[in-house]
């Protein structure tokens, strides 16, 4: 009994550091897929890789491009139709370099010129939680609507050689750790000059950090306008602290502007869930830029009294009609509308804009909701395309852009049927 008792003991003294190993091996790679997932958010995946109604990245969300629309890929781990048989290495070649396991090109549609700075501990996280923390999706690629020849992806080799910056993010000497780190998500994870820098013929992005001045200066994208993001008084981030980018951020409203298009889901999906430490840290870096784009105008100033007399007149202007009739109830005679549940247009850098793509799609189109911690916003800007006209919209955008002192160029009906054609073919 004796020798069975000791036999017992020194199989649980051998067994305890394995199973203590064990366990702490399940816990780093719980956190592990943890932190997977949380970046998976700072970059936005499940925008582009799952379709309206469909499961979560299992891919097929339809995205215009110049030459024709492409459809997001599956990225769950299904080894059939996703990338289960993926290794590491080969999801950081997919994700860095744009090249998919079997070696052929993906389009740069994929963020990878700015997901090349992801560094290898984010990479590796990445790949443990879409591996091990993702639902595996059967569900086959669809391709794309590009036309031969431009469908051959070959040519993406040489547009990797003269485009591609290699090599992760590295910190600036000089900068504390907040704007590194800002620099960092803005660049690398959060690819926001994908959508806020302007292309060259080439669908390039004309710069891919600070040191270019087109960076973040505002582009069109798909029927919209994406921000500019410098420190550019009108048009920019000038105006705003950095409460009111927080704010941003983390709601889609402030006191200057909402979210609409492409950013709606960037909230829902993304930002609302970064770190408030993160989130600060993309406003350091933000705020640093230096003014770019614009018109060249004066900083903006509020000034009410000619738009007050004109609505106390409708009759007299055909935009100040439609103005009193569908928008004046949200907005307000002054335009400062009752922000961050409506937003104002009065200095609004969307309506400072010179490219008025934006209001226009708006006024069409509508917004989708905001979900802010799964409460969808109380007041989303409703569709008028089925109600208003392309005149009347074209009258009522310029009566907007001209009042309150914004002083921006008119909108002409061609614009806004331009617009409506586009739009509503791609529903």
């Amino acid at each position: 009994m004796k020798n069975t008792l000791k036999g017992f003991g020194a199989a649980v003294c051998v067994a305890l550091p394995f199973l203590t190993q064990t366990s702490t091996a399940q816990a780093a790679d719980a956190a592990l897929i943890a932190r997977g997932a949380y970046l998976a958010k700072v970059g936005d995946c499940t925008a582009c890789h799952t379709a309206p109604k469909g499961k979560p990245f299992a891919g097929g969300l339809p995205m215009t491009t110049p030459m024709g629309k492409i459809y997001s890929t599956n990225i769950t781990p299904d080894s059939q139709t996703g990338i289960g048989n993926y290794t590491e290495e080969d999801f950081a070649q997919a994700l860095r370099a744009g090249v998919a396991k079997d070696g052929h090109n993906l389009y740069p549609a994929m963020p990878y010129p700015s997901y090349v700075k992801v560094n290898d501990d984010d990479t590796k996280a990445l790949y443990a939680y879409f591996m091990n923390g993702v639902t595996p999706v059967q569900q086959a690629n669809r391709e794309s609507d590009i036309k031969w020849p431009m469908n051959m992806r070959w040519p993406l080799k040489f547009w990797n050689m003269v485009f591609l910056e290699k090599g992760v993010y590295q910190d600036k000497p000089g900068k504390d750790v907040a704007w590194n780190r800002g620099a960092y998500l803005v660049q690398g994870l959060g690819h926001c000059g994908s959508c806020h820098t302007p292309r060259g013929i080439a669908f390039q992005e004309k710069a891919l950090d600070e040191s270019g001045s087109a960076f973040v200066s505002g582009a069109p994208l798909d029927g919209w306008f994406a921000a500019n993001l410098t420190g550019e008084h009108n048009v920019g981030l000038g105006r705003w602290n950095d409460q009111d980018l927080q704010a941003f951020l983390k709601t889609g409203a402030n006191r200057h502007a909402s979210a609409f298009g492409s950013m709606t889901s960037v909230i829902n999906n993304s930002t609302q869930n970064m770190s408030d430490t993160d989130v600060a840290a993309m406003t350091t870096y933000l705020k640093s830029l230096p003014p770019a784009g614009g018109s060249g105008a004066p900083p903006y100033q509020f000034d009410p009294q000619a738009t007050k007399v004109s609505l106390n007149r409708p009759a007299n202007d055909a935009g100040a009609r439609v103005y009193t009739a569908y928008c004046m109830h949200c907005h307000g005679v002054d335009g400062r509308g009752f922000a961050p549940l409506l937003a104002p247009l009065s200095g609004n850098p969307n309506v400072l804009e010179k490219d008025a793509s934006s209001l226009i799609n708006v006024t069409l189109n509508g917004t989708e909701d905001l979900v802010i911690g799964g409460i969808p916003a109380p007041y989303p800007m409703p569709k008028y395309a089925p109600v208003l006209n392309d005149q009347q919209i074209a009258d009522v955008l310029t009566f907007v852009r001209a009042g309150w002192n914004n002083g921006a160029p008119a909108v002409n009906a061609a614009e806004v049927a331009k617009l409506r054609k586009s739009t509503q073919a791609a529903r």
